[in-house]
């Protein structure tokens, strides 16, 4: 099954009345279990990369693997960039392929935060991106307050910090369901909660009966492999890294498993598909003859648009090419790659683009042929 669009998923499942679980994607030992999991719930899933937990790690060598994964699953996928705290890491997290992007911007001023927020929102939605809000905790941002932030940023869904406490001190939480209620009444959009990892399960019930559609989990996965890694110490102390790491997945799948069953998303799978459109990206291809340069200016002009392309929200990436053979009626190539067929548009009026368009590509290629593709599935 394909990757899916992240905004209908979640529509679906606030209109259902269900949650589809967020889990956090650290090492390939958890994007196994959780996809896993999700196939033998036969249940929608996001995958959630977090901006914070990927500071010290390789993302640009995790994306592929994790895109991979969604790709080859046999249910509905989303790839999420959570807590992110700034336009230009949103747009990264686009182009590694995310299809979702969290605002987490609730530590600024409010206004501030709107302003960013908004800003995110504008670039997103030229790449069929929705965005995810958090204007402040629940207890302390009035019912008009979060109104106004969600029409004043457009964002597609709402974090509520009701902060879900952990292990033994689940007891203390007693999130307010009236005032959820009333901001679910009055956004009609999905709701999200992150850190679920303590809720009873009543609490997960009520919270998705007040529009709680996306439950974000990650604590307690990584306490349950850090609890089958010391397994492993216990039941082999010479054991590599290999035998360490070994029945991770295993575990992982099941406590996910049971959160999907929990949450109301196991055997959704088919609706979902049926209802959301698949995640497919554009390949916009150029090819063309230059007139007036030389063999190093064309390859001048291409590295300088390779450099300025790139950049576009939207762009994934950007490859120039050279014909093999010598007597082609077309010498060289742009293949861009675009993460949704909604940049063609927005990458056509570019200002960056329009800008090495006029000046420096088309005075030198007359004879182009232009087209975009999308992929088809069979």
């Amino acid at each position: 099954m394909p990757l899916v669009d992240m905004k209908q998923m979640l529509q679906h499942a606030y209109r259902c009345g269900y949650a589809v679980g967020a889990f956090e994607v650290v090492r390939l030992e958890l994007l196994d279990g959780i996809i896993m999991a999700a196939e033998q719930a036969s249940a929608p899933v996001i995958l959630s990369l977090a901006e914070p937990c990927l500071a010290n790690s390789n993302v640009e060598l995790m994306m592929p693997a994790v895109e991979v994964a969604a790709i080859r699953a046999q249910i509905p996928v989303a790839i999420h960039f959570d807590h992110v705290t700034g336009l230009e890491s949103a747009i990264n997290g686009i182009r590694l392929g995310c299809n979702g992007v969290q605002a987490d911007l609730a530590h600024l001023e409010p206004a501030e935060n709107m302003q960013i927020t908004r800003q995110m929102v504008e670039t997103a939605q030229t790449c069929g991106i929705p965005i995810e809000g958090k204007p402040g905790d629940l207890v302390c941002t009035s019912l008009a307050e979060i109104k106004a932030y969600v029409e004043r940023t457009g964002v597609d869904f709402l974090a509520i910090s009701v902060d879900a406490a952990h292990g033994c001190m689940k007891d203390k939480f007693k999130p307010d369901y009236s005032q959820l209620k009333q901001i679910n009444e009055a956004l009609k959009r999905p709701l999200v909660i992150h850190n679920g990892n303590g809720l009873s399960d009543e609490q997960c019930h009520q919270l998705i009966a007040n529009g709680i559609s996306k439950i974000n989990y990650d604590t307690a996965l990584s306490a349950v492999a850090g609890k089958q890694i010391r397994e492993n110490v216990r039941t082999d102390t010479s054991a590599g890294c290999t035998g360490l790491l070994k029945d991770i997945n295993r575990v992982i799948a099941v406590e996910a498993e049971r959160c999907i069953r929990l949450w109301g998303a196991a055997e959704r799978a088919a609706e979902v598909l049926e209802q959301c459109q698949p995640w497919s990206p554009v390949e916009h291809l150029i090819i063309y003859n230059v007139e007036g340069l030389d063999d190093v200016g064309a390859k001048t002009m291409m590295a300088e648009g390779r450099r300025v392309l790139a950049a576009i929200p939207g762009v994934r990436e950007v490859f120039t090419g050279e014909a093999v053979q010598a007597d082609a009626s077309y010498r060289y190539t742009w293949l861009v790659r675009f993460c949704h067929p909604a940049v063609i548009d927005s990458y056509r009026e570019h200002p960056a683009h329009v800008a090495f368009a006029d000046n420096l590509f088309r005075p030198v290629a007359g004879k182009r042929i232009s087209i975009d593709f999308q992929s088809v599935k069979h």
